[in-house]
């Protein structure tokens, strides 16, 4: 039995919810893609998923919000499914220390990215997924998979999202052409690209997207059905991943602070997990200076302080 049991959860969500009252709005929405600068920055959702199926919500966890890079984490995981340890060659394993669309430590680095959270890595994901299918199949692949985890059919691509991000994805596409021209890249970067804005624009709430990744508080396990998603080894690197490395520059601080596995999306989400206990997604839309979510950051430190839930400990 999950020690989830003897904690009021609700009671926790509602305190940290009560506590972020009158901060909401602070930090900066990210307004460099048009489609999310028209998000109410005072918005805010949390939402904790437990290993025995208990549903936990506060705010706007119901509503749909673009996830962003925190579909990161799941276009890892089905590139591992395909790939193995063999894509290691392909992506490092190593915090960035850089911004999230640094174009300069990946031209040092021979076009490797240093990791497959920050926006060339993903971009290298897309490619690997890519391998033998067309963007379409491999667009509604990712789709599918995430309806399957977080057991929901209605989550959907935002297509003006998706078609924003692509028409102010410069940098994106100079980090895509920059790999290319060192070889890294084995499909058209239109191609890729497509992939990687269409997954980047998947619209979530916080209840669906705590579920989607509750298979890595379970050790690879989908709890309920007992389906096996990943090993229980391949969950674990996938924590430590986004324990070092799923908040970009800023991941060292947010282990500090929280000490939980998670990964940021510029659209204010945080997906977080405690292994062995539940599955936590959070959102509000403003941003502090590492392009993570502010109000999120706090809550969920709040959040361990009050469950104990830190991988460092109580």
């Amino acid at each position: 039995m999950s020690d989830t049991e003897h904690l009021d959860l609700q009671s926790v969500l509602d305190d940290i919810y009560a506590a972020v009252e009158p901060r909401r709005g602070e930090g900066k929405v990210a307004d460099y893609i048009p489609q999310l600068a028209r998000i109410d920055p005072k918005s805010f959702g949390m939402a904790i998923v437990t290993v025995n199926g208990k549903v936990f919500s506060v705010g706007d966890a119901a509503v749909p919000f673009s996830i962003q890079s925190i579909s990161k984490v799941f276009t890892l995981t089905l590139a591992l499914g395909k790939h193995g340890e063999r894509l290691w060659k392909r992506v490092g394993r190593e915090p960035s220390g850089s911004a999230f669309n640094s174009i300069v430590q990946l031209e040092h680095e021979g076009g490797k990215p240093r990791n497959p959270f920050i926006n060339a890595g993903a971009i290298t994901i897309s490619d690997l997924i890519l391998a033998g299918h067309t963007p379409r199949e491999v667009i509604g692949e990712i789709l599918r998979f995430m309806r399957m985890l977080a057991d929901d059919e209605d989550i959907s691509i935002d297509p003006q999202v998706a078609k924003s991000e692509a028409a102010t994805g410069f940098r994106n596409a100079a980090l895509a052409n920059f790999m290319r021209s060192f070889g890294k890249l084995d499909h058209p970067v239109e191609h890729v690209l497509g992939v990687y804005f269409h997954h980047c624009a998947i619209a979530m709430t916080c209840v669906q997207l705590a579920r989607a990744g509750l298979f890595l508080a379970n050790n690879g396990q989908q709890p309920g059905t007992g389906h096996s998603i990943v090993s229980r080894q391949r969950a674990r690197r996938i924590n430590a991943l986004m324990l070092t490395c799923g908040h970009y520059d800023g991941s060292g601080d947010f282990a500090y602070h929280v000490g939980l596995p998670g990964k940021s999306g510029v659209g204010g989400g945080i997906m977080a997990v405690a292994p062995g206990k539940a599955a936590v997604a959070v959102w509000s839309p403003g941003l502090n200076e590492n392009g993570n979510s502010q109000l999120g950051s706090v809550a969920l430190e709040m959040l361990a302080n009050r469950t104990g839930w830190s991988v460092f400990g109580a």
